[in-house]
């Protein structure tokens, strides 16, 4: 995703129209087709780094993710699937969620992939990434390829 040349959007009216950018456009695609959803992103200053916010703005745009208009005042349109956030970070994971409450975590869950109709939501913290030894990465690959063995 990082190495995706796509715009960032400016306008109400950009957003309000559907994706046309190829690489947008094909992740939308992988997005319908998937049922397991996976978010993998350091935490920089607080929150998600920048290019995935824009990339989650184009791509979750309503008439793909979401509608608006029927009974309700919104309805998701991605319901069946599930995700999984995993999040790095130089600080403890437990002082991110005391302290910052995991805000940036809680605003991704709630307003884009709840919003969107995606659930159950599943998280993983890593924190303290720099400080760790090599055999604590293991450790947490491990466990993430656990989780990933018993999603299939």
């Amino acid at each position: 995703m990082a190495r995706l040349d796509f715009p960032l959007l400016r306008t109400k009216e950009d957003f309000e129209r559907p994706a046309s950018d190829p690489d947008i456009v094909a992740a939308q695609k992988d997005i319908e087709w998937a049922t397991h959803i996976v978010l993998v992103y350091p935490l920089w200053l607080g929150t998600m780094p920048a290019v995935l916010k824009a990339f989650l703005e184009q791509v979750f745009r309503e008439g793909f993710a979401f509608e608006t208009g029927g009974k309700k005042l919104w309805a998701g349109r991605l319901t069946g699937r599930s995700a999984r956030i995993v999040v790095t970070m130089g600080m403890p994971a437990w002082f991110y969620r005391w302290y910052f409450r995991a805000h940036s975590l809680k605003s991704l869950e709630r307003n884009i992939l709840r919003f969107s109709g995606i659930g159950p939501i599943h998280e993983s913290l890593f924190g303290m990434v720099e400080a760790v030894k090599d055999a604590q990465r293991r450790k947490w690959l491990e466990e993430l390829n656990r989780i990933g063995r018993r999603a299939r």
